[in-house]
């Protein structure tokens, strides 16, 4: 049943050059697609478009959203789309199929107001910390918001930056994101100087050897994901904000928002955060709105409002 998939997959890593969190996103999304068409007596070999709209229909059934069979719809299409390109079937049923209708989703943002509470508690904890493997523990949080909140990185890129990025005087880092693709991303000030205090006790610790500028006891030496979502929550709570309002990724959504509610041309901020498509980046565009609205309401001459 998996044979295909597998092919699929080891195609989406080497002709496309897909990460690691797509792969595995990819990976759960057919199993689970092939396992309710199995359960129909039928395989990605033979399936209709008939048998892969009853499993649409049965997502919904279980509770998940339109964003979710969305998702998997789209790497229904793409699999499909592989065993045609392949010659392992002579048609596509999923060609015709139409996604889950969806409203516009606007990101998660959190205020500059916030933003700044968040990065003074971090810092105000490294102060407060009783023991030295506390302080460590608060420079390197305070550290990852600053570094976060200055650059827009993705949590993955950010939580596997090399410790030569704690080394380099020039003001940009060098990230390699998705599919390989590398941007200069600018690095501020004061994320430069919560670079220096978080090295200095990590080095205190004797712990500063390893490749990872973020090194902990995981399988990939470094810290991960889920780690650092837990320790911001933490500090949102002791900012007196909602944990459900944030993520690493609510951080990068206030990272390009901010950006452009300061005059920040679209395109630089599709640079800046990676996107290989300007469409991606235009989930901002109501920021862009408020902006053109307000200048209206400020700067026309016949506006008496």
């Amino acid at each position: 049943m998996s044979r295909e998939r597998d092919a699929f997959l080891e195609m989406m890593a080497a002709e496309r050059g897909a990460a690691a969190n797509t792969l595995e996103a990819y990976t759960r999304d057919l199993t689970d697609y092939q396992a309710a068409i199995g359960k129909a007596g039928k395989s990605a070999l033979n399936v209709d478009t008939d048998g892969i709209r009853a499993y649409l229909r049965s997502l919904k059934g279980r509770g998940f959203s339109a964003t979710t069979s969305a998702r998997r719809l789209s790497a229904i299409r793409q699999f499909h789309r592989f065993l045609y390109a392949e010659g392992l079937r002579g048609d596509d049923p999923a060609l015709i199929l139409e996604g889950p209708r969806r409203g516009p989703r606007l990101p998660k943002i959190l205020s500059i107001d916030e933003v700044e509470r968040l990065l003074g508690v971090a810092q105000a904890a490294i102060e407060t910390a009783k023991t030295e493997r506390a302080r460590l523990h608060a420079a390197r949080t305070a550290c990852l918001l600053e570094l976060l909140y200055a650059t827009g990185l993705r949590v993955s890129e950010l939580v596997a930056l090399p410790k030569s990025a704690a080394r380099r005087t020039e003001p940009l880092l060098l990230i390699r994101g998705k599919g390989g693709r590398e941007r200069l991303v600018p690095i501020s000030d004061p994320a430069k100087r919560a670079i220096a205090v978080y090295r200095s006790f990590l080095e205190k610790k004797g712990l500063g050897g390893g490749p990872w500028l973020f090194p902990a006891e995981d399988a990939s030496g470094h810290l991960s994901r889920q780690a650092f979502a837990r320790d911001l929550k933490d500090v949102a709570a002791l900012a007196g904000i909602a944990a459900s309002r944030v993520s690493p990724h609510v951080l990068r959504h206030a990272f390009a928002s901010h950006l452009l509610q300061n005059g920040a041309d679209l395109r630089i901020v599709q640079e800046l955060l990676g996107h290989a498509d300007i469409s991606t980046t235009q989930i901002y565009t109501h920021v862009l709105d408020q902006r053109m609205k307000a200048m209206v309401r400020d700067l026309h001459p016949l506006n008496e409002d």
